[in-house]
C-alpha cells in the first residue's frame, strides 16, 4: 500500500476478509465469529446501503408530489402520445405512481413535475 489506510478502509476491499485484519491489531481475534460476519457486512455493503436509501428517498419525494385531483393529463405539453393516454386511463395520484407505470420514462416524470410548478400546484 502506498498511503496509511484504516482498518474500515481495508475491509471495504473485496480481497480482504475481517479475520486478515488480526494482523494489524490482535485484538480483533477476541471478537466472536458473529459479530466478525456482521462488521464485515455492515463495511462491505455500506456504501450500496447508502446508495439505496438515498434511491428511496427520491422516491418518497416522488411519492408527496400528488396531482390535484382533476388534472388534466390530456392537456400535458411534450408528453408522448403513448404516456399521455397512460396517465388519462390510470390517473395516478402522485408523481411516484406515475412513475412506475410502464413507458413513463424519467423524461415525462420531469414534464409532469414541471406543468404542475406552471399550474400552481407545487
Amino acid at each position: 500500500m502506498k498511503k496509511d489506510a484504516s482498518l474500515r478502509e481495508l475491509l471495504k476491499r473485496p480481497e480482504i476478509r475481517f479475520h486478515h485484519l488480526s494482523a494489524f491489531d490482535g485484538d480483533l481475534s477476541a471478537l466472536s465469529k458473529e459479530v466478525c460476519e456482521e462488521v464485515e457486512i455492515q463495511v462491505k455493503y455500506d456504501g450500496y446501503h447508502k446508495r439505496q436509501m438515498e434511491l428511496i428517498a427520491r422516491f418518497q419525494k416522488l411519492e408527496d408530489v400528488r396531482f390535484p385531483e382533476h388534472f388534466d393529463f390530456s392537456s400535458l405539453i411534450g408528453l408522448t402520445t403513448e404516456v399521455r393516454e397512460k396517465l388519462v386511463k390510470i390517473r395516478p395520484l402522485s408523481l411516484g405512481q406515475a412513475s412506475r407505470i410502464s413507458g413513463v420514462t424519467p423524461a415525462a416524470v420531469s414534464i409532469l413535475m414541471v406543468n404542475l410548478k406552471k399550474q400552481g400546484y407545487l
